[in-house]
C-alpha cells in the first residue's frame, strides 16, 4: 500500500520526463505513452478505491523521511481514494481528447510534459497527510499548470498566465506564513494531530479530540489557552485559508479564473476548473474539518465568502459573451455553492451531516460536469477557432451527439431533478433550512438571525436560477439559434459527423453519461460516495438517506431556482443582453470595465501603488541609518584631532604610483617632450583607492546591502532544503 501511494504521486512525474524524451523522436508514440500513463494512474486509483470500499484501511501513512528537510507524508482514506480516482479519470479523458485537440498546435511536447507533472503534483496534494507535504506539491502543481495558461504564447495568454502565477505565488507565500505559525504553536503539521485544535484552545482544560475522536494535539507548555494563542491560531488559519482560497477561486481571489480559462487549451481548462480548484477546496476542508472543527465563527466566515463567490460568479457568467469565459465564471459560482455547504457544516456542528455530504458531493459533481462541458467547448473551438457567442452561434445544430453531451452537463450544473447536481444542491439547501429551524428553537450557534439566514437561502436559490439562465443562454446559442451569416451556418451544418474523431467521441460520451446515471440512482451511487468522505470530513452521522429524494419539499427548491432562471433568461438576457441588428441576433457585452477587479484594483495597487509606497519606505529607512551614523560621528562619537596628516594611499598605491611617475618622466623626456604630462600618479591612485574604500563602507553599512545578503542566505537555505 505504501509503495502504491508514493508511486501514484511520482510515477506520472517520472513519466513526464520519459514522455518528453520520446516526443523529441516520435510525437505519435509520445501521445500513446501519455494515454497509457494516465490510464495506468486511473487504474491504480480505481484499485485503491475498490480496496477502500471492500477492505478499508484508513489512516495508513507512507513516509519519505529527510526529503525537503521535514520529510513527505502520504495517507489514504475514502475521500482521498475517491478524489484521486476522479482526478486520474479526468486526466485520462482529457489526455485522450488532447490528441485530436492539439493536432495542429505548436509546443505539444511541452504541454504533455507539464500535463503529467501536474497530475503527479495534484495527486500529491490529495494524498498528503500534513500541511508541509501539501504545500510542496501545491506549489509544484501551481507552477507546472502555469504553462497550460501560457501555452499559446499570445499577448492575452501571457497576461492571463501572469495573473494566474501572481495569485498562485502570493497565495503560496501567505499560506507558508500560516504553516510556520501553526508549526510554532503546535509542533506538528499532521492533519490527524490537529483535529479540534480551535476548540481545545478555547477550552484548554478539556480533552477535545473532534466529533470522531481524532487524536488531540499535545500543547502542554505552549499557552494555548491564552488569548494570544487564539489570535495566533486565527492568524495561521486565515493565512492558510488565503492560500487555498486563491487556488479554489474564492472571492475576492477569483480573478485568475475568468482570465485563464478562455486562453488555456480546452483539455487544460477542464482540469483547471474541475480538479485544480478542488485542490484548493481540499485545503479549506482540512481547516474546517480539522483545525476549526465545529467552530461557528470560522463557519460563518466561510459562509459569507461562499455567498459572495456564488453570487459574483453567477452574475459574471450571465454577462459573458465568451463560451469558455462563461464556463469559467460558472466555476467560480459553483465553488461558492461548495463553500456555502462547508460554512453551514461549521454552523451546524454536531448536526452537520447534510451540509458536509452536500458540499462533498457538489465537489464531485462539479468536477465531472465541467469535464464534459469544457471538452464540449473544446470541440467547438477546434472546429471554429473562436469562442465569441456571436461567432459560434448555431454550431451545434444537426449534431445530436454534441447536443447530448452539452445538455447532460447543462442539466447537471443547473440542478435539474434526475441529474447529479440536483442531489448535492438539495442537500446544501436542506442544511440551510435545518439551521433556520435550529435558530427558531434557540439551539443554534453563530451570528446570524432568522431573517439573515432566509436572505442567504434566497441568495442560494437566486444563484441557482442564474446558473439555469446562463446555461440556457449557451444552449440556445449553440443548438437553437442559427448563425447570423448563412454561409457560416451552412459550413457548420456540413460538418455533421466529422467534427471530432472516435477517441474524442468516446471520451466525451463517457464523461457526459456519468451525470444522469449518478442523478437517477442517488441511493445506490450518491449515498455511498458521500459515505466515503465520512472519516476525512469528521461528519457527525455516517449514514444518511432521504425518505424520498424527489418528494415535493425537495423538488420545491429546485423548482424555484429553475423558475427564477427562466424568468432571468426571458427578461434580462432576451430583452437587455441581446440586440437585433439587420435581422440578426447579436449578444452584447454590457459588463462595465471599471468593475474588473484585476484592472481596477489589483494591478494598480499591487504593481504600482504598493511598490511605490514600500520603495519610499525602504529609501527613508536606508537613508535614516546613514543619517544616524553620520550624526553620531559628528556629535557623541566625534573623531579626535590628529597631530599630523596621515599618509595617503597604501603601499600598493605608492609602489604603482612611483612606477607610473617614473614612466611619465621617461615619456616626457622622449615622446612627450613637446607636450609633457603633469599628473601625480601616486596621488591619483591614492584617491581612487579612497573613493572605492568609501563606497564599500557605505554599501556595507546600508540597509539595502543587509537585505541583499539576507536574500542570498535565504536562497541558499531553500536550495539546501530542496537538495
Amino acid at each position: 500500500m505504501k509503495f502504491l501511494l508514493t508511486g501514484a504521486v511520482f510515477f506520472p512525474m517520472l513519466s513526464a520526463v520519459i514522455g518528453y524524451i520520446i516526443g523529441r523522436k516520435n510525437k505519435e508514440m509520445r501521445n500513446y505513452f501519455a494515454d497509457a500513463v494516465t490510464g495506468i494512474e486511473f487504474g491504480v486509483f480505481l484499485y485503491l478505491l475498490i480496496r477502500m470500499l471492500t477492505v478499508g484501511g484508513n489512516g495508513e501513512i507512507a513516509e519519505l523521511p529527510g526529503i525537503c528537510g521535514m520529510g513527505l507524508f502520504f495517507t489514504l482514506d475514502g475521500f482521498r481514494a475517491l478524489y484521486g480516482a476522479i482526478a486520474a479519470f479526468m486526466w485520462f479523458m482529457s489526455t485522450l481528447f488532447s490528441r485530436e485537440y492539439f493536432a495542429h498546435y505548436r509546443n505539444r511536447n511541452r504541454y504533455y510534459l507539464f500535463l503529467l507533472l501536474t497530475l503527479g503534483a495534484t495527486e500529491g496534494v490529495f494524498l498528503s497527510a500534513d500541511f508541509y507535504t501539501a504545500f510542496i506539491f501545491f506549489e509544484i502543481m501551481s507552477l507546472a499548470s502555469y504553462v497550460w495558461v501560457a501555452h499559446d504564447e499570445k499577448k492575452e495568454s501571457l497576461r492571463a498566465a501572469a495573473t494566474y502565477l501572481a495569485v498562485a505565488v502570493i497565495g503560496g507565500l501567505v499560506m507558508l506564513m500560516g504553516i510556520f505559525l501553526l508549526y510554532d504553536m503546535t509542533g506538528t503539521l499532521r492533519y490527524d494531530q490537529l483535529t479540534g485544535l480551535s476548540a481545545q484552545i478555547a477550552n484548554p482544560a478539556g480533552n477535545f479530540a473532534g466529533l470522531n475522536g481524532g487524536e488531540a494535539v499535545g500543547t502542554a507548555g505552549r499557552g494555548v489557552g491564552s488569548a494570544v494563542s487564539t489570535g495566533r491560531l486565527w492568524a495561521a488559519g486565515l493565512c492558510i485559508l488565503f492560500g487555498f482560497g486563491a487556488k479554489a477561486g474564492a472571492f475576492p481571489l477569483h480573478i485568475w479564473l475568468p482570465k485563464a480559462h478562455p486562453v488555456a487549451p480546452a483539455p487544460a481548462s477542464a482540469l483547471l476548473s474541475g480538479i485544480l480548484t478542488k485542490a484548493g477546496m481540499f485545503g479549506i476542508l482540512i481547516l474546517s474539518s480539522r483545525i476549526f472543527l465545529g467552530d461557528a465563527a470560522f463557519g460563518s466566515l466561510i459562509l459569507v465568502i461562499g455567498i459572495a463567490t456564488m453570487a459574483v460568479g453567477a452574475v459574471l457568467a450571465l454577462f459573458s459573451v465568451d463560451l469558455k469565459r462563461t464556463l469559467a465564471c460558472s466555476s467560480v459560482s459553483q465553488i461558492g455553492f461548495i463553500l456555502v455547504g462547508v460554512g453551514m457544516s461549521g454552523l451546524l456542528a454536531e448536526e452537520n451531516a447534510l451540509a458536509l455530504r452536500g458540499s462533498f458531493l457538489h465537489m464531485v459533481n462539479h468536477s465531472l460536469i465541467k469535464l464534459a462541458l469544457f471538452m464540449a467547448a473544446g470541440v467547438v473551438f477546434m472546429n471554429v477557432h473562436k469562442l465569441d457567442l456571436n461567432e459560434v452561434q448555431g454550431f451545434g445544430r444537426k449534431k445530436p451527439l454534441l447536443h447530448y453531451i452539452f445538455l447532460m452537463g447543462a442539466l447537471g450544473i443547473g440542478g435539474m431533478p434526475l441529474w447529479n447536481g440536483y442531489i448535492s444542491k438539495t442537500l446544501i439547501h436542506e442544511s440551510i433550512v435545518e439551521y433556520i429551524e435550529l435558530i427558531n428553537e434557540g439551539a443554534a450557534a453563530g451570528f446570524f438571525s432568522v431573517d439573515t439566514m432566509r436572505g442567504i437561502e434566497w441568495a442560494f436559490l437566486v444563484s441557482g436560477g442564474l446558473t439555469v439562465a446562463y446555461m440556457l443562454k449557451l444552449y440556445v446559442v449553440l443548438f437553437v439559434e442559427k448563425n447570423g451569416n448563412p454561409q457560416t451556418q451552412e459550413r457548420f451544418d456540413s460538418l455533421k459527423g466529422s467534427y471530432m474523431d472516435k477517441t474524442s467521441t468516446a471520451a466525451l460520451t463517457i464523461s457526459a453519461t456519468l451525470l444522469p446515471i449518478m442523478g437517477f440512482f442517488p441511493n445506490q451511487i450518491m449515498n455511498p460516495l458521500a459515505d466515503l468522505g465520512y472519516g476525512f470530513l469528521q461528519g457527525s452521522v455516517k449514514a444518511y438517506g432521504m425518505a424520498s429524494w424527489f418528494s415535493f419539499e425537495n423538488l420545491k427548491g429546485a423548482g424555484i431556482s429553475i423558475g427564477i432562471g427562466v424568468l432571468i433568461y426571458l427578461i434580462i438576457v432576451r430583452l437587455w443582453l441581446v440586440e437585433k441588428k439587420e435581422g440578426k441576433t447579436v449578444y452584447v457585452n454590457r459588463w462595465y470595465k471599471y468593475l474588473d477587479l484585476e484592472d481596477v484594483v489589483y494591478r494598480p495597487v499591487l504593481l504600482k501603488a504598493l511598490p511605490f509606497v514600500f520603495g519610499v519606505i525602504c529609501r527613508v529607512l536606508d537613508s535614516l541609518v546613514d543619517f544616524v551614523v553620520v550624526f553620531l560621528r559628528k556629535t557623541v562619537y566625534r573623531d579626535s584631532e590628529i597631530p599630523h596628516e596621515l599618509e595617503e594611499g597604501t603601499p600598493l598605491t605608492h609602489a604603482l604610483g612611483c612606477v607610473a611617475n617614473g614612466w611619465k618622466r621617461l615619456c616626457n623626456a622622449t615622446i612627450h617632450r613637446k607636450n609633457p604630462r603633469d599628473v601625480d600618479y601616486e596621488h591619483k591612485f591614492a584617491m581612487i583607492y579612497e573613493e572605492l574604500s568609501e563606497v564599500g563602507t557605505i554599501i556595507s553599512r546600508s540597509l539595502s546591502f543587509g537585505l541583499l545578503l539576507f536574500c542570498i542566505g535565504l536562497i541558499i537555505t531553500v536550495v539546501y532544503l530542496l537538495l
